[in-house]
C-alpha cells in the first residue's frame, strides 16, 4: 500500500516534447494541451524574457539591437 502511494507520484500522465520547431505538452485523457513554437525573445543586457511561443515567433527577424529572438532547441 505504501509503495503504491509512492509510485503513484511517478505516473505517466504528462509528456513534454521539446522540439526544435514546436514545444508540445500532452496530458493523459486530454491530449495535447499546449502547442507553441520553440522561440524565446530576451533582452541582451539582463537576459530578461520578453516573449515566448507564438508572440516570440512574430518577432523573429524584427527585433532591435538590444533584443534577441532565439530558437533555443535549434540554436543551443
Amino acid at each position: 500500500m505504501f509503495i503504491q502511494k509512492i509510485l503513484g507520484y511517478f505516473s505517466n500522465d504528462l509528456a513534454i516534447d521539446l522540439g526544435t520547431a514546436n514545444t508540445l505538452v500532452y496530458v493523459k485523457g486530454k491530449g495535447i494541451v499546449c502547442n507553441e513554437p520553440s522561440v524565446v525573445v530576451i533582452r541582451k543586457d539582463d537576459k530578461k524574457t520578453i516573449a515566448v511561443g507564438s508572440e516570440a515567433k512574430k518577432m523573429l527577424g524584427k527585433t532591435p539591437a538590444n533584443i534577441m529572438a532565439l530558437r533555443p532547441m535549434k540554436d543551443g
